[in-house]
């Protein structure tokens, strides 16, 4: 090009200035209108609260479960692994990844799944050095567990250990529902209608298989509820997570989002954490996690907000392609030192954080 073409006239430079102003307003009001508001405080009864998620969520509730129990009443893990899968047989943090696709999803035979006897010896020390709650508050709780007979991702084998870690726990066999061999189901988290068939695993790993997974999580864990509802009276709302986030690594989104039924604007409702697995956050499969999976239904004939933080894929630092759940240390600060399975994990403390936003007093 000449410098010729780089001269331009008045008419010329009018024009750009205007362009240029135009597209500075456009840009503003882009920005205004993707601003999230901040997470309000419902004043929520925070003595009921209980956590459940799927695959990577499956095993990130094993963890906040344990390291959480003095604030947690249960769980539903769903084709998850137990507390501390990674570390099994391992106790070299660089090997935990490998754990984690290996051990923890497809072991090659049951001699080398994860021994949920033994993870529950090396909670009871990291209890001992603070790292995590008193194992004690286990015993009271419940625990829904499922693995489907079809899934290839996390093997029966893992999932085998979730029941043997809450049996060495002290759970009665009453406080643990282990559906194990009833479904076909491929790796997915369980509704009465769905789009992809009940033995596939295909995404968004919401899976037909003839009945809500989701109550009967809720119910294993709170008892005898009121039918779900038809149609919800309450809303979704979506927040701002990042504040929350208080470290670089984790993976989490800048948004997240939760289930408040009309009622608990004005009443004190328990809190329960759904936790979505790999390849199933928001920015990959839009809203079918937080309004197809039959939380809302539930939670709103209960007096129940339902939370659903988020993950999303991360291509560089932290290498999290699939958007999972932190179970083997990218979210950690010193990968030599991984924290994910302990309170100080930051995914771990984020959600505790939204959590305590919704036990504050409402604000009008």
């Amino acid at each position: 090009m000449s410098l010729r073409g780089l001269i331009f006239n008045k008419n010329q430079l009018k024009f750009l200035v205007i362009l240029w102003v135009t597209l500075l307003s456009v840009h503003s009001v882009v920005w205004a209108d993707e601003a999230v508001p901040k997470l309000e405080g419902y004043g929520a009864d925070l003595s009921q609260t209980s956590v459940s998620g799927l695959s990577s969520g499956g095993f990130m509730t094993a963890q906040f479960h344990v390291a959480y129990s003095d604030r947690l009443v249960g769980a539903g893990i769903i084709a998850g692994g137990p507390f501390y899968c990674v570390g099994s047989y391992e106790t070299n943090p660089s090997k935990f990844l490998q754990q984690a696709t290996a051990t923890c999803n497809t072991p090659a035979t049951a001699f080398v799944a994860p021994d949920g006897k033994g993870l529950f010896k090396k909670a009871s020390q990291f209890a001992a050095d603070k790292k995590i709650a008193d194992l004690n508050n286990l015993k009271d709780d419940r625990v829904y567990i499922f693995t489907g007979s079809k899934d290839q991702v996390v093997k029966t084998e893992v999932v085998d250990q979730v029941a043997k870690f809450y049996q060495a726990a002290g759970l009665k066999p009453e406080q643990i529902k282990y559906d194990r061999d009833s479904v076909n189901a491929g790796h997915a988290i369980i509704v009465q209608q769905g789009s992809v068939g009940c033995s596939d695993t295909n995404t968004p790993y919401i899976n037909d298989c003839d009945f809500m997974q989701s109550q009967r999580v809720l119910e294993q864990i709170y008892g005898k509820l009121n039918p779900p509802a038809d149609q919800p009276t309450g809303k979704i709302i979506k927040f701002d997570q990042s504040e929350f986030i208080q470290a670089k690594n984790t993976s989490m989104s800048k948004e997240a989002y939760a289930y408040v039924p009309k009622v608990c604007e004005t009443e004190s409702c328990k809190v329960h954490v759904a936790i979505h697995g790999c390849e199933q956050g928001a920015k990959l499969i839009g809203n079918n996690y937080y309004s197809l999976t039959g939380y809302n239904e539930i939670a709103d004939t209960n007096n129940m907000i339902v939370l659903y933080p988020q993950v999303e894929p991360s291509n560089a630092t932290p290498y999290n392609p699939k958007g999972c759940w932190d179970f083997w240390g990218y979210s950690s600060a010193d990968p030599a030192n991984p924290v994910f399975y302990t309170r100080e994990s930051p995914q771990m403390k984020a959600i505790i954080g939204m959590i305590d936003r919704l036990g504050e007093p409402r604000s009008k």
